[in-house]
């Protein structure tokens, strides 16, 4: 492992980046469940946008596991969980459907708003089409503090699409083994939920979804930073 200087420097930025996307995930996930019949993690205090009760769930998957990515990797991954009742969800698998799809649907609620901010700032030329790349999608010609802005923009429009892409694989323990119980008859959807209960087979699934996500993420992301760049080209 070779920690760079850039790396270093740009850590807060990607922290604060993604412990903002965990947050809204986790904190969507708990307010659908509320709305859908179940407080459970409403009443552990996991409804909000406040970080602290998230990072005590789960201190390795938001604290330890990102650090280790983002130095390994140059970006970060890593989890959080708001508890549920499995009887409600058995009881009601499409409203769990809908309550699984709250997390990633938060997380492109925060892409897009991120490429908003971001389309406004080429418009009126504070910012310029930049590269490719996760925290280089835009620069700021006169740098300073719009140097700084674009850098947190770009890293968050470009996190939550990866997480959100990342999280509708219809694989457990991904939010899309939940989703896709919408669509499955009941007793199917009953099935495919306890095979979810498996850690074994979740861990399974695990694997086969990062190994499946890489081939189509890339081309995915690259639709959505041609979107950004409409109009402007890219540098």
């Amino acid at each position: 492992m070779n920690i760079t200087a850039e790396q270093l420097q740009l850590l807060p930025m990607w922290y604060v980046a993604f412990l903002l996307s965990l947050t809204c995930h986790e904190g969507a996930h708990a307010l659908a469940a509320k709305l859908g019949g179940d407080p459970t993690a409403f009443h552990a205090g996991q409804a909000t946008l406040n970080p602290i009760p998230h990072i005590k769930r789960e201190p390795s998957g938001t604290i330890i596991f990102p650090l280790i990515t983002y130095f390994f990797s140059g970006w970060m991954m890593g989890w959080a969980s708001a508890p549920f009742d499995p009887k409600w969800q058995r009881r009601y698998p499409r409203r769990a459907a809908a309550m699984a799809m709250a997390g990633p649907a938060a997380n492109f609620t925060l892409a897009i708003l991120a490429g908003v901010a971001m389309r406004i700032g080429l418009a009126v030329r504070v910012f310029s089409p930049g590269a490719l790349g996760f925290t280089q999608l835009i620069g700021a010609p006169q740098g300073g503090v719009a140097e700084g802005l674009a850098t947190f923009l770009s890293i968050l429009f470009s996190l939550n699409i990866l997480l959100g892409t990342f999280n509708l694989i219809p694989l457990p323990p991904l939010d899309g083994a939940s989703v896709i119980t919408a669509i499955l008859p009941h007793r199917l959807a009953l099935r495919y939920l306890e095979l979810s209960y498996n850690r074994m087979f979740s861990l399974i699934g695990l694997v086969v979804a990062w190994r499946l996500f890489d081939p189509f993420f890339w081309p995915l992301f690259g639709t959505a930073a041609d979107l950004l760049y409409y109009g402007y080209g890219r540098a």
